[in-house]
């Protein structure tokens, strides 16, 4: 099983957020530890009634900065709003990305959920499912083919082709973050691996049940359930975590009782899991990577 860490990509509420330098650092931390994947999300900003707005580093300039500064880490995107991106334009950064990286990313997309950042930014929020759905009919071919021609409701892409191509024939991986029954149909078409999150002891949380709808999912459309890879998040609280603890939402305790969580995730199957720490700081990957550590010696 592969093991990622989250990025820490937003302002938290004490409205501290990392600088680039503190980006790269954590990244570069992440791979001398010894994990497979690091992870950033996109997104615009966060509102809440009664609550300042929080920023966040936009996801793609992140990404591109730290394919150059890293060597060997996967590099994932977890997840990206198509709603924010042309998607043949998106299919098209996404190929560069992959070059400039020499093949390490994980192109993780979603229809997005958060309706200030898409208000504020001047996207429409309406019939998500339906654009993301014209999106993939864009980007999916254009990654596997280089080529496309198509015309929808919401997006087009006439005559389009990416060239030059990226270090692999067929493009990226696609990983989808999804739940909802339309979004698994979808993926169930086009996608390579799928992600539940954030999610704690395997036990306790929805992650069986999710995934048998994703199974559903699969047969009704023909395919294998087993050619979907899958992914979970995984919150982690670490040292200095002073918040209430739900086992189903957070792993939790000694880096020995943290990787027992891993292995019983590595037991049913799970492809890659991304865990987050909290908080997501310099000390809090370093206590998640002891039980990477920990995991891996047996």
């Amino acid at each position: 099983m592969k093991i990622g860490a989250f990025l820490p990509f937003a302002e938290t509420d004490d409205g501290e957020i990392a600088d680039y330098g503190e980006l790269r650092g954590f990244a570069l931390q992440a791979e001398q530890s010894g994990f497979d994947s690091i992870w950033m999300a996109d997104h615009l900003l966060f509102r809440y009634p009664g609550q300042p707005t929080r920023g966040a580093w936009e996801a793609l300039t992140i990404v591109a900065a730290l394919a150059e500064a890293t060597m060997r880490v996967e590099l994932g995107t977890l997840v990206l709003c198509t709603s924010f991106r042309n998607p043949a334009l998106l299919a098209k950064m996404a190929v560069n990305l992959d070059a400039i990286s020499g093949g390490r990313l994980l192109l993780g997309l979603g229809a997005g959920w958060h309706e200030p950042e898409y208000e504020a930014f001047g996207y429409p929020f309406d019939r998500r499912v339906d654009r993301f759905e014209e999106a993939m009919q864009i980007i999916a071919p254009l990654l596997r083919e280089g080529r496309v021609d198509f015309a929808g409701k919401y997006y087009s892409a006439k005559n389009c082709e990416i060239t030059p191509r990226g270090p692999r024939p067929q493009g990226p991986a696609i990983l989808i973050g999804s739940s909802g029954p339309r979004m698994l149909g979808i993926l169930a078409r086009y996608a390579d691996a799928w992600n539940t999150c954030w999610l704690g002891q395997p036990a306790l949380g929805p992650l069986a049940e999710r995934r048998a709808a994703l199974e559903a999912a699969c047969r009704d459309a023909g395919r294998d359930p087993a050619s979907v890879a899958v992914t979970v998040g995984v919150t982690v609280a670490c040292p200095g975590y002073d918040k209430p603890i739900d086992p189903a939402k957070m792993l939790s305790g000694t880096a020995e009782q943290i990787a027992a969580g891993l292995r019983e995730y590595d037991a049913l199957g799970v492809a890659h899991v991304i865990l987050w720490p909290q908080p997501n700081t310099r000390d809090g990957l370093a206590h998640v990577a002891e039980a990477v550590r920990v995991y891996r010696a047996g």
